[in-house]
């Protein structure tokens, strides 16, 4: 994208909204990530702070989620000999100790702490009797120098299992053909919802499910719950498409996920009632958006998107209820995801492939509670839109990825429609027609990576104006006794002064005109031979008939 196109569409907004914006050369031209890595930590600063690396071991680590009480992690990796496949760890912050929880074979992923800190949550394939010679198969992969480009197995024999900390023992908890996985506990550790296409092999497809299904094997995901022994399996959802990576509320009363589009090139973030109703999705960004996790204030949500670049992909605030348009956290290129809050809502935890080796493995970073309410708006902070703005942010990534390279007048039009729709209702300054006008310009400037020069570091300003006058209860006009009728017989303009003023005598000033000498014509002043000095002055509304202007 040239910097005469992006020039182009900034100025067609920044004559028509005062939106703040800092215009940089070189982050026209490419995301300021890849062109100014020391100002991107400073970008990350203001929401994290301290950033240090978790896990060192392995070809690769990630996926870490605290323990209820803080003390421990629970994580994947790569690090078994013979074993090219994840395998579940607990971390004690206290000891720094890491204790395999998984058997050492198969595949494992999405592991979870219960509550209570006594056992471990996870998806595993380690009855498969297949298990080793797959590992052995890969294995053989790698070593003739060929590897595989990245993509999950979704591979049919994984089931949830349950790990005894004390006793070391594993119980089964689903027991049905297809990938059972991505589990979590609820807070009070009666419940686990998780991920599974089983339907795929127990239902009758049609033959588009059955086409769809062979090629990827996730189109035929849904969202179920169980109670935490494995009883009383439920579904919660059943559309076309990839619903996946369930996690509860803090107070367990909803649960938030990632909804996939049915060919799978996009994902939004969505939430839920427990019981699977009220449906709501709370991005629009058009992108590969998930991983989301509720902070533990359940005010917001922490998510992944690559709204950036499919290889770029960051973290993102979006407020729980959806309606505020997402806020970045990460700002550092490559992979920045799987992010998760620490009980307290002090810590920020996620995986990165920010190391020396380009590997990805967990971090951790102080995280700025305040300062993401203050990004997000909430609590009626200033510089944030009050209406649901997410058709605004979706109509702004449409009318982009149909801009045309050199951004011809059709591109002008597209804006121009938006911004003059009958819902918009002429964007009235405070109006919410103006929200959405607002809001679709700075999705468009986000878009472009522009960096925003608003309040809070985001696109809005706050300003003072007047946005209407009303007549009070106290108005009064009388003379020798005598009142007169507000709105009938007079009525203040909106520019009187506020207040009481005393009686005095009146002058006449007729039209009340002052105006010097000009072009033949001699200087007239209403006011010439009046003493107006503490005196009402009554004049003629308009101007005098027969006379130019």
């Amino acid at each position: 994208m040239s910097n005469i196109r992006i020039y182009q569409q900034i100025l067609t907004f920044v004559f028509l909204f005062n939106i703040p914006v800092l215009l940089n050369a070189q982050s026209l031209e490419q995301d300021i990530v890849e062109a100014n890595p020391q100002q991107a930590a400073e970008f990350e600063a203001k929401l994290i702070q301290s950033a240090r690396q978790l896990t060192f071991e392995g070809r690769r680590s990630g996926e870490g989620y605290f323990s209820a009480d803080g003390t421990k992690m629970v994580f994947q990796s790569e690090r078994e000999p013979g074993n090219p496949f994840y395998q579940i760890y607990v971390l004690d912050f206290e000891t720094g100790d890491i204790q395999r929880v998984s058997p050492g074979h198969g595949k494992t992923t999405c592991a979870w702490i219960h509550p209570d800190g006594q056992s471990v949550l996870f998806a595993s394939t380690q009855d498969d009797p297949e298990a080793k010679t797959k590992q052995e198969a890969e294995i053989a992969l790698r070593e003739s120098g060929e590897e595989r480009r990245y993509a999950w197995d979704y591979d049919a024999n994984y089931e949830l299992y349950r790990y005894d900390l004390a006793t070391q023992e594993y119980t089964q908890l689903t027991d049905e053909l297809g990938y059972d996985a991505e589990g979590s506990y609820s807070p009070d550790g009666k419940w686990i919802a998780f991920a599974s296409n089983r339907n795929a092999f127990s239902d009758k497809l049609t033959a588009t499910q059955k086409e769809r299904f062979e090629l990827d094997p996730s189109y035929m995901m849904d969202l179920f719950i169980m109670q935490a022994d494995g009883s009383n399996v439920r579904q919660l959802t059943d559309v076309p498409g990839y619903d996946g990576g369930p996690f509860f509320s803090p107070d367990g009363q909803q649960i938030c996920w990632r909804r996939f589009s049915e060919d799978g090139a996009r994902a939004e973030i969505m939430s839920m009632n427990f019981n699977g109703e009220n449906v709501h999705q709370l991005t629009r960004l058009g992108a590969m958006s998930w991983a989301p996790y509720f902070h533990p204030s359940g005010e917001y949500l922490i998510f992944t998107t690559n709204r950036h670049g499919f290889a770029n992909f960051e973290l993102y605030l979006v407020d729980a209820k959806g309606k505020r348009e997402p806020v970045r956290v990460t700002y550092t290129a490559g992979f920045d995801g799987l992010p998760v809050f620490s009980p307290d809502g002090t810590k920020l935890s996620w995986t990165s492939n920010r190391t020396a080796s380009k590997q990805s493995q967990i971090f951790i970073a102080d995280w700025n509670h305040q300062g993401a309410l203050d990004l997000l708006q909430i609590d009626g902070a200033a510089d944030q839109p009050t209406v649901d703005v997410g058709s605004a942010v979706a109509a702004a990534a449409d009318s982009l990825q149909q801009t045309q390279a050199g951004f011809t007048p059709e591109d002008v039009l597209r804006h121009v429609d938006y911004l003059c729709r009958p819902e918009l209702a002429g964007r009235r300054t405070g109006s919410e027609g103006e929200k959405l006008a607002t809001a679709y310009v700075a999705s468009l400037f986000d878009h472009l990576h522009l960096q925003p020069a608003g309040d809070n570091g985001g696109w809005y300003q706050e300003f003072e104006f007047t946005s209407g006058v009303s007549l009070g209860d106290d108005n009064l006009l009388a003379q020798n006794g005598v009142s007169f009728q507000v709105n009938k017989d007079w009525l203040p303009l909106s520019f009187s002064q506020t207040g009481e003023v005393a009686a005095a005598p009146i002058v006449f000033a007729g039209y009340g005109i002052v105006a010097p000498a000009a072009d033949g014509q001699d200087e007239y002043d209403s006011f010439v031979h009046l003493d107006v000095k503490d005196k009402w002055v009554v004049a003629f509304r308009f101007m005098p008939e027969n006379i130019s202007a």
